[in-house]
């Protein structure tokens, strides 16, 4: 056990340990949750660190020997992770504004680049965590530039997964754009549609979602680096922001740009309401989808089961041969609690105060929860969901034919008040629409199949088919 000493005192810390005596103090201060900061965001910031070790270089405040000692450090660890990771364990959810994850990394590299150049670990002498690896920056700009890129990273995983459930979309309504089924509002029947029109609808709800989700991710290109503790630049050279990032650039491989009001940029958090509120449309419009997959699946006897949904598992413990739509049920349960992430994020947006808020480890910690479940909901979705799923054609143009709901199709040549008897007959004596149109209102047999053929009931004519008498004369 070595003993390291900072402004509160002294405090032991594990002889082998490359972490120091701030993050001892975190583990000690924050037993809420057993969640560490994810790996993605250490790996930015350690990427942040290198940067600005570069660009501290370049403008001569960092001298080359201890570059080239936090270099080698920073990419140790980025290459050979898994070795360091158990290094880094402060919890995802800290106070201090994300300060102990910085000061996690800072110590991890300062010790690590110190042992390079031949010292013990806790021994600062040589690459200090706060003087060289933290150096012209804060805890208030680089935390949320590291949290920015870990963001993109996972908006790109999701924007990828949302794109290959569009494609399926896209083709399921190409593959049924003839098949008609009842539609239906308030859960009543309405009018005859496709499951075509049904899968593109899905289709255009997702590309809005992807729109909006690209949007808020490109917003996430600006950074507050540079900015220091309150966006004003103290203790950063002229020079050293515009070197940062553009070696963070080329790390990233990204168009990263410095935010152009850095009070701004270091104090308010919208750009993660913002994605928030994408991702939680997302949620919502999956949510409604799959809502419709649970209800147009059920049975299969005592439902609607106008679709078969893919078998994945027994459903019940009790009841012989039951299978449940456990794909649609758990990526409902995902939007629930992404719903639920974006009420956390709004609150804690809204409780910044003056030039900083405090509240960004919450944040981040439910933006990458969000984008992670929602990447893994709209995988299993697409993969065992969606592209073995079946329409049942004949049990929906079965459905298309017993329902009064044709009707409407039909108002236009015999008016509206002769539709509606006739709907009322057909539920009080069940006998189908093409039924009584043949045997009680008498209509040839070749209107009535024009009438209610597929193109006039799905696809509206640019010439309706025209009966020769007059609308009264087919009043029930």
């Amino acid at each position: 056990m070595r003993i390291e000493t900072d402004s509160i005192g002294k405090q032991g810390v594990t002889d082998s340990a490359y972490y120091g005596i701030h993050t001892v103090r975190a583990i000690a201060n924050f037993p809420v949750t057993k969640a560490t900061v994810n790996p993605l965001l250490i790996k930015k910031m350690i990427l942040v660190k290198l940067a600005a070790a570069t660009a501290n270089h370049q403008t001569g405040t960092l001298s080359e020997t201890k570059y080239c000692a936090i270099f080698q450090a920073c990419q140790e660890i980025l290459v050979d992770y898994s070795k360091y990771a158990s290094h880094f364990i402060t919890p995802a959810i800290q106070g201090g504004a994300g300060t102990s994850t910085n000061m996690n990394v800072n110590e991890v590299i300062a010790n690590r680049a110190g042992e390079i150049l031949g010292a013990t670990k806790g021994k600062y002498q040589l690459v200090h965590p706060n003087d060289d690896v933290n150096m012209a920056q804060s805890t208030n700009d680089v935390y949320p530039t590291a949290g920015h890129l870990a963001l993109i990273d996972f908006s790109d995983k999701l924007l990828t997964n949302l794109s290959k459930l569009c494609i399926t979309l896209s083709n399921l309504a190409t593959k049924h754009h003839e098949t008609v089924k009842m539609g239906r509002t308030q859960l009543e029947d309405a009018v005859p549609t496709t499951f075509g029109k049904t899968f593109h609808a899905y289709y255009s709800l997702l590309k809005r979602d992807t729109s909006r989700i690209e949007k808020a991710r490109n917003a996430l290109l600006s950074l507050p680096l540079g900015g220091t503790a309150i966006g004003t630049g103290l203790t950063a050279t002229s020079n050293y922001a515009s070197y940062a990032i553009k070696e963070l650039s080329s790390l990233t491989d990204l168009p990263l740009t410095q935010a152009l009001d850095l009070s701004d940029a270091v104090q308010n958090t919208d750009c993660y309401v913002q994605l928030s509120s994408a991702y939680k449309s997302l949620a919502i419009s999956l949510s409604k989808i799959c809502n419709d997959l649970r209800l147009l699946g059920s049975g299969p006897q005592a439902g609607l089961f106008e679709l078969q949904l893919p078998k994945k598992q027994a459903g019940s413990s009790i009841m012989p041969g039951k299978v449940n739509p456990v794909i649609p049920e758990v990526v409902t349960q995902v939007a629930y609690q992404v719903i639920g992430h974006d009420t956390t994020i709004s609150l804690a947006s809204e409780a910044g105060q003056l030039e900083l808020n405090a509240f960004e480890p919450v944040m981040f910690y439910d933006l990458f929860e969000s984008a992670s479940m929602l990447s893994g909901a709209l995988d299993t979705l697409n993969e065992n969901c969606l592209k073995d799923l079946v329409v049942n054609k004949k049990r929906c143009l079965d459905m298309v034919e017993q329902s009064a709901g044709i009707a409407t199709a039909i108002s236009p040549q015999i008016g509206y008040v002769a539709a509606t008897k006739l709907v009322k007959k057909s539920l009080k004596s069940h006998k189908s629409i093409r039924f009584l149109l043949q045997n009680d209102v008498k209509l040839p047999k070749e209107t009535v199949t024009e009438l209610l053929s597929i193109n006039n009931l799905v696809h509206p004519l640019a010439t309706k088919p025209t009966l020769k008498s007059t609308k009264q004369q087919y009043i029930l």
